[in-house]
């Protein structure tokens, strides 16, 4: 359960080596979260991962149980049987859908099955994730589901309209999902982040709509500890987004393919 200042006493994360996820676990972990599931595919990145956040926490009783566990966005056959495992194990408080590709534009309009298998982690993995982990919360009576979205999602641009396209289907899934669970003690926020710079965007141009947009891992994890204590349902990060996407929302076709974004 959360504690007194609404701090998830456990945390699983699906995507467990994503740097937004595991900045969020650090913060966390911190604030005295003591139960932390990575849930991604096996890998060494996925093991590191886990000791660096064993590491957080104190010696003796109270320290940090870190735990993964394999998981395939790609499967979602599966996915009721592995989260399932999971949530048989205890309760949790916060589970945060942290994975997704970028996939490359030029090379997944020439490859459309490269494109599909963008849409399927980003959108179809999550849906099926979403919906198991959605469902556990809710027969726990509490708990919280956090969705990365992207500010890639509110309006299809040139430069991104593959993974943008699929993190608008995931972020409108996860509004709906929100006022589904309204009432149930399930609490879901979305998050928009615009350009995050991480290992996976390291070289890539900083495509965000505007220079404002361009974020860290860490700015996003705190945008998400804040919006959790205040029960938020969506948070922009930066929170200047939310004014610059009203406007570029609503900005004819015209003007918008000629803007440099």
């Amino acid at each position: 359960m959360k504690d007194a200042f609404g701090t998830p006493q456990s945390l699983l994360i699906l995507g467990g080596t994503s740097e937004i996820g595991l900045a969020t676990a650090r913060r966390l972990i911190a604030r005295r979260t003591r139960t932390v599931w990575l849930a991604g595919r096996p890998s060494p990145a996925l093991e590191t991962a886990a000791e660096r956040l064993r590491a957080l926490g104190p010696a003796g009783q109270d320290r940090v149980d870190v735990r993964t566990v394999a998981f395939d966005a790609l499967d979602p056959g599966t996915h009721e049987e592995v989260l399932g495992k999971v949530f048989a194990e205890g309760d949790i408080d916060l589970v945060l859908v942290a994975f997704g590709i970028l996939g490359d534009q030029a090379h997944d309009e020439a490859e459309p099955l490269a494109a599909v298998r963008v849409a399927q982690t980003n959108y179809t993995g999550a849906v099926s994730a979403g919906l198991v982990c959605a469902g556990a919360l809710q027969s726990q009576g509490h708990g919280s589901l956090v969705v990365l979205s992207s500010v890639a999602g509110e309006r299809a641009r040139r430069a991104d309209f593959i993974y943008g396209s699929s993190k608008a289907g995931l972020d409108a899934f996860t509004q709906g999902l929100g006022d589904a669970m309204h009432g149930t003690g399930v609490h879901v926020m979305v998050v928009r982040p615009g350009f995050v710079r991480t290992r996976r965007t390291a070289g890539r141009p900083e495509t965000a709509p505007v220079a404002v947009s361009v974020t860290t891992p860490e700015a996003v994890a705190v945008a998400i500890e804040l919006g959790l204590r205040r029960r938020s349902e969506t948070v922009w990060v930066p929170g200047a987004l939310r004014v610059v996407m009203a406007g570029l929302r609503h900005l004819p076709r015209p003007l918008f393919r000629r803007l440099p974004v």
